[in-house]
């Protein structure tokens, strides 16, 4: 009885852990680069997905690292940020209740900037401080690189909740 106990438990385990990894990732939040929208010690859950939205908040793999940032658009699209920081695509000023403070931040590429094709465009809420699609060294994610979108937040409880 004891064999099939620890039996049951070890596979048990080993499931949530596929779940965990595979579908559901854990993430915790690092840094102030998503600033108003999610803090340094944040603890989040992702959803593995292949489909993607402008104003989703989502996690992906940068040099062995998990980074969460916002995207902004997907490919094919025409990425345009002025001076001040207001952030057009395809024309259209993107409205982003989301950030308290608009910048146009470090930005080394060419505007307005075309997403190639199978690419994302991302960018942080805390625009100031944020590196992400705006420079080369980050660039637009591809698709291989995708951990999945921001879900809710579950840590700490007092913040616990679906991400905007």
């Amino acid at each position: 009885m004891v064999r099939s106990t620890v039996y049951a438990l070890l596979v048990v385990a080993a499931v949530a852990v596929i779940v965990a990894v595979m579908f559901l990732p854990v993430l915790q939040i690092s840094g102030t680069s998503m600033s108003e929208t999610l803090w340094d010690g944040d603890i989040l859950v992702a959803f593995s997905s292949t489909q993607y939205e402008t104003g989703e908040v989502i996690a992906f793999y940068y040099n062995n690292t998990i980074l969460v940032k916002r995207v902004i658009a997907v490919s094919g699209d025409w990425v345009d940020i002025d001076e001040e920081g207001n952030v057009t695509v395809n024309n259209v000023r993107l409205e982003e209740p989301y950030i308290s403070e608009k910048a146009r931040g470090t930005c080394d590429i060419e505007l307005p900037y075309q997403v190639p094709e199978g690419k994302i465009f991302v960018m942080g809420d805390h625009r100031a401080t944020s590196v992400d699609s705006r420079t080369s060294a980050i660039g637009c994610i591809g698709e291989e690189h995708l951990v999945g979108k921001i879900l809710f937040r579950v840590w700490p409880l007092s913040e616990l909740g679906i991400i905007q």
